[in-house]
């Protein structure tokens, strides 16, 4: 598959098959997230892959109890990304800059992950509205910790939508504002 049809193809899935993910799968959507590129190559990321059946729903109850995501409790399995702390280069460079480095790394690697699932067959859905402390607790991260996404991992049920976006010169300069 050509990029283009990939990054068309990929879309935020919210109806899931109760057919289990091969290990395998999940296993190259996380190497294709542990290989993007972060500040400083501080990869200040883990992944907590969520599969045992009655954990899952309740982290999935926590992702839509807040009266979004509903659709979370159908998806095999779900990924937590806790934000680790930045290698110090990053660190420094966020402040300086004033720029939160490692959320921009985990939504680079998030992607990743969710491109690899496409290209497997698998659909995907970021989720970032849900019970990060409920979430924390279930899956034993420390308080000290964030967790900034969820993504909902599974064959997708969902039929394949059209991109609506912005025209492209509503959103695109060239050389100046």
């Amino acid at each position: 598959m050509d990029f283009q049809s990939l990054i068309l193809q990929r879309q935020s899935d919210r109806k899931y098959s109760s057919t289990p993910v091969e290990k395998e799968k999940i296993m190259q959507c996380i190497e294709a997230a542990r290989l993007s590129p972060s500040a400083c190559n501080s990869q200040p990321w883990t992944f907590i892959v969520v599969e045992d059946d009655e954990l899952r729903l309740k982290v999935e109850n926590a992702a839509s109890e807040l009266g979004m995501n509903n659709f979370a409790v159908q998806a095999p399995v779900i990924i937590a990304i806790v934000l680790e702390k930045p290698n110090l280069t990053s660190k420094i460079g966020s402040v300086v800059k004033d720029k939160e480095y490692p959320l921009i790394d985990i939504g680079i690697a998030a992607n990743q992950f969710c491109l690899q699932a496409s290209v497997l067959g698998l659909g995907t859905c970021m989720i970032g509205w849900f019970d990060e402390k409920k979430v924390k607790d279930l899956l034993n991260v420390p308080r000290s910790k964030r967790i900034p996404l969820l993504i909902t991992l599974g064959y997708s049920l969902s039929k394949q939508r059209e991109k609506i976006r912005k025209p492209i010169d509503k959103m695109y300069k060239q050389n100046k504002y």
